[in-house]
């Protein structure tokens, strides 16, 4: 069975058939569902969806986008939504420089924040990262250096370089629909040389549907699709491929497992 590692099932295009779009997601062979929060008035939803369906889990965390929304979340407000046993992730969080909706600053500030929240909790925190490499990079060192904790980026799309650095501080990468598409030759490239065990599969859905499903909202039911290219580009069959992507899930995401 595959793991949908990141989608975002209260979005619209999918919560008005939440159900109905689980259903066909398991049919297809989608076993497991990361739940994704963007800010703090979600996390409720996601937690009531992951205690309803057993094969479903929340994060929670405040995107980029939102940052200047949340100033004054802490770091303690973090952990007490994350003590909810349903909950075994933090974000998404991190940079985006490519639309700037929040100061970078408080950007800075919020990834920080889950960070330590991470450190204290060893909760996975998810990253996620657009035109912000360089800074990206450096909250990673200078946070790693106080301590480590588990962390993965979320919709790899960024330079091989950067996968590579990400990957030399002990990071998880979890490739999207996107690799499919025709333009994304360079991260096709790198995805076929992501270790066995530093890799997962998510849709990030309602975005981003990958071939064949381009025009599309997408649904889980299509990480089938994104994994099967996965597959073929690493010269892989796509059970060993969901076999290995659903255990690194599983150690990543700890609270899964147990």
């Amino acid at each position: 069975m595959l793991i949908d590692s990141h989608c975002h099932l209260e979005y619209e295009g999918l919560v008005e058939d939440q159900q109905a779009t689980l259903d066909r997601a398991r049919a297809a062979g989608v076993g497991t569902f990361l739940n994704i929060s963007t800010k703090r008035s979600e996390w409720g939803q996601v937690v009531a969806t992951a205690e309803r369906e057993e094969d479903v889990y929340a994060s929670v965390g405040i995107h980029p986008h939102h940052a200047d929304d949340h100033l004054d979340l802490t770091e303690e407000d973090l952990a007490e939504a994350a003590q909810n046993p349903r909950v075994v992730g933090l974000g998404e969080t991190g940079l985006d420089y490519f639309y700037e909706h929040s100061d970078r600053k408080a950007q800075a500030a919020l990834f920080r924040r889950h960070i330590g929240v991470s450190r204290e909790l060893q909760l996975p925190v998810i990253i996620h990262t657009r035109d912000a490499e360089d800074d990206t990079i450096a909250i990673l060192d200078d946070e790693m250096g106080k301590g480590r904790f588990p962390a993965l980026i979320h919709c790899f799309t960024a330079s091989a370089d950067f996968g590579t650095r990400v990957l030399d501080l002990g990071l998880t990468i979890s490739i999207s629909g996107i690799v499919t598409f025709k333009n994304a030759k360079d991260l096709a490239n790198f995805a076929a040389t992501i270790p066995d065990d530093r890799l997962l599969v998510e849709t990030d859905s309602p975005f981003l549907a990958p071939v064949p499903h381009r025009g599309k909202a997408c649904e889980p039911a299509f990480v089938v699709d994104t994994a099967r290219f996965l597959a073929e580009l690493r010269g892989q069959s796509v059970e060993e491929l969901a076999t290995k992507t659903s255990a690194n899930f599983q150690r990543l995401f700890s609270r899964v497992a147990a």
